[in-house]
């Protein structure tokens, strides 16, 4: 009898110590493509991002002091060359969109340039006729220039607490 558990133990150990995996070859063009991002500010992804055209449509349904939370692609046209404190993005049809980061928690790189994923809140300001006069005379415009400004300035803006930036 003590045979036999001897000979059903080492046979137990012997069965259990194979290994019985299994690999599956993987081509290259059905692995996802996974696309390189500097983080800066709260750690976000790339998934269900907004294009420019997309958060456009949603921009003009708001008005001012309205905000919306959405994660949104776009393109660097310009970063603040001081510290990096704020981003101006091109929306498509001469639309741009200022970029501010939240509570000044992260800078972008003085260089940064190319495509951009950010997290954050999207809103619409208005600049009164008033203060774009003042801003008209301190850049030394002519009565008649300011004279002519006579409607407020809409502009679209966005305050992010994430951004990838592409590598």
């Amino acid at each position: 009898m003590k045979k036999i558990i001897l000979l059903f133990a080492i046979s137990l150990v012997a069965f259990s110590c194979k290994d019985d995996t299994k690999t599956a070859e993987v081509k290259a063009e059905d692995a996802p493509q996974e696309i390189a991002y500097a983080s800066f500010g709260k750690e976000i992804n790339d998934t269900d991002a907004l294009t420019s055209a997309d958060l456009m449509e949603k921009y003009k349904t708001l008005k001012a002091g309205d905000t919306i939370t959405s994660k949104v692609k776009g393109k660097i046209i310009e970063v603040c060359s001081k510290k990096g404190c704020w981003m101006t993005l091109d929306m498509g049809d001469d639309n741009k969109v200022m970029v501010k980061f939240k509570d000044y928690g992260f800078f972008m790189p003085l260089n940064a340039e190319g495509e951009v994923v950010m997290n954050g809140k999207a809103y619409v300001s208005e600049t009164p006729v008033e203060e774009l006069r003042h801003y008209a005379e301190d850049a030394d415009k002519t009565a008649e220039e300011i004279a002519m400004i006579t409607d407020p300035k809409f502009e679209y803006g966005f305050e992010a607490d994430g951004v990838l930036l592409k590598q």
